[in-house]
C-alpha cells in the first residue's frame, strides 16, 4: 500500500512550533468533521446536539493539548484526530449512563421554540428507525459510514484512521450502503 499523504502535515508541523495561525488553521479545518463525527455518533437528545457539541469541543481541546507532543508515525493527522474523537465519544456514552441529574423546579426564562411534540415524535421515530437500522450493520460497516458519511473524510483519510486501504474503505462503504438499502426495504416490508 503507498503511504497516505497528509495534506496537514505542514500545517501540524507549524502549529507544534508555536504559529498561532496555523494553530487557529488547523483547528478550523479540523472541527467541523469533528462536529459531524461525534454529532453522528451521539445524535440529539432533547432535541438538540447539545452534548455532541460539547465532545467535539472537548476533542478540539484534547487535540490542542496532545500536539506538543504528536510525532508522525506515518499515519494521517487525522487518525490521530479520529482517535481521540473515538474515545472522547465512548465516554460520554458512558457518561449518559452515570448521569442521575433530576428536573428541576425553576420555570425557564424564556419560550421554547424547539419542535412541537408531534414533530419531535415524528422525528425520534425516524431517529430510532435508522439507529436500529445502523445497529443491524457490524461495527466495522458502521464505522465506515460514519466516517465517510458523517464525518466527510476521504477514503484514505477513513482507511488511516481504521487501518484499511482506500480501496478496501470503498469497497466496505459500499457494502455497507448496500447493507443498509436491503434492511431499509426489508422493514419498509409489511
Amino acid at each position: 500500500m503507498p503511504p497516505v499523504t497528509d495534506e496537514l502535515a505542514p500545517l501540524v508541523a507549524r502549529a507544534r512550533e508555536g504559529d498561532r495561525a496555523a494553530l487557529e488553521e488547523l483547528l478550523g479545518r479540523l472541527r467541523p468533521g469533528v462536529l459531524r463525527y461525534c454529532r453522528a455518533r451521539l445524535g440529539r437528545r432533547d432535541g438538540s446536539y447539545g452534548s455532541a457539541d460539547d465532545v467535539a469541543q472537548e476533542v478540539c481541546v484534547a487535540v490542542l493539548t496532545a500536539l506538543p507532543r504528536y510525532v508522525d508515525q506515518g499515519r494521517p493527522f487525522l487518525a490521530f484526530v479520529y482517535g481521540i474523537a473515538g474515545h472522547k465519544v465512548a465516554d460520554a456514552q458512558r457518561a449518559v449512563f452515570r448521569n442521575r441529574a433530576d428536573a428541576t423546579d425553576e420555570l425557564p426564562e424564556r419560550a421554547d421554540d424547539s419542535p412541537g411534540p408531534e414533530q419531535a415524535a415524528v422525528h425520534a421515530a425516524d431517529v430510532a428507525a435508522s439507529m436500529a437500522l445502523l445497529d443491524q450493520l457490524s461495527d466495522a460497516q458502521r464505522e465506515v459510514l460514519l466516517l465517510r458519511v458523517m464525518a466527510g473524510l476521504s477514503a484514505d483519510e477513513a482507511g488511516a484512521v481504521l487501518g484499511m486501504t482506500p480501496g478496501a474503505v470503498r469497497v466496505a462503504q459500499h457494502r455497507a450502503l448496500a447493507r443498509l438499502r436491503a434492511l431499509a426495504a426489508e422493514a419498509a416490508t409489511p
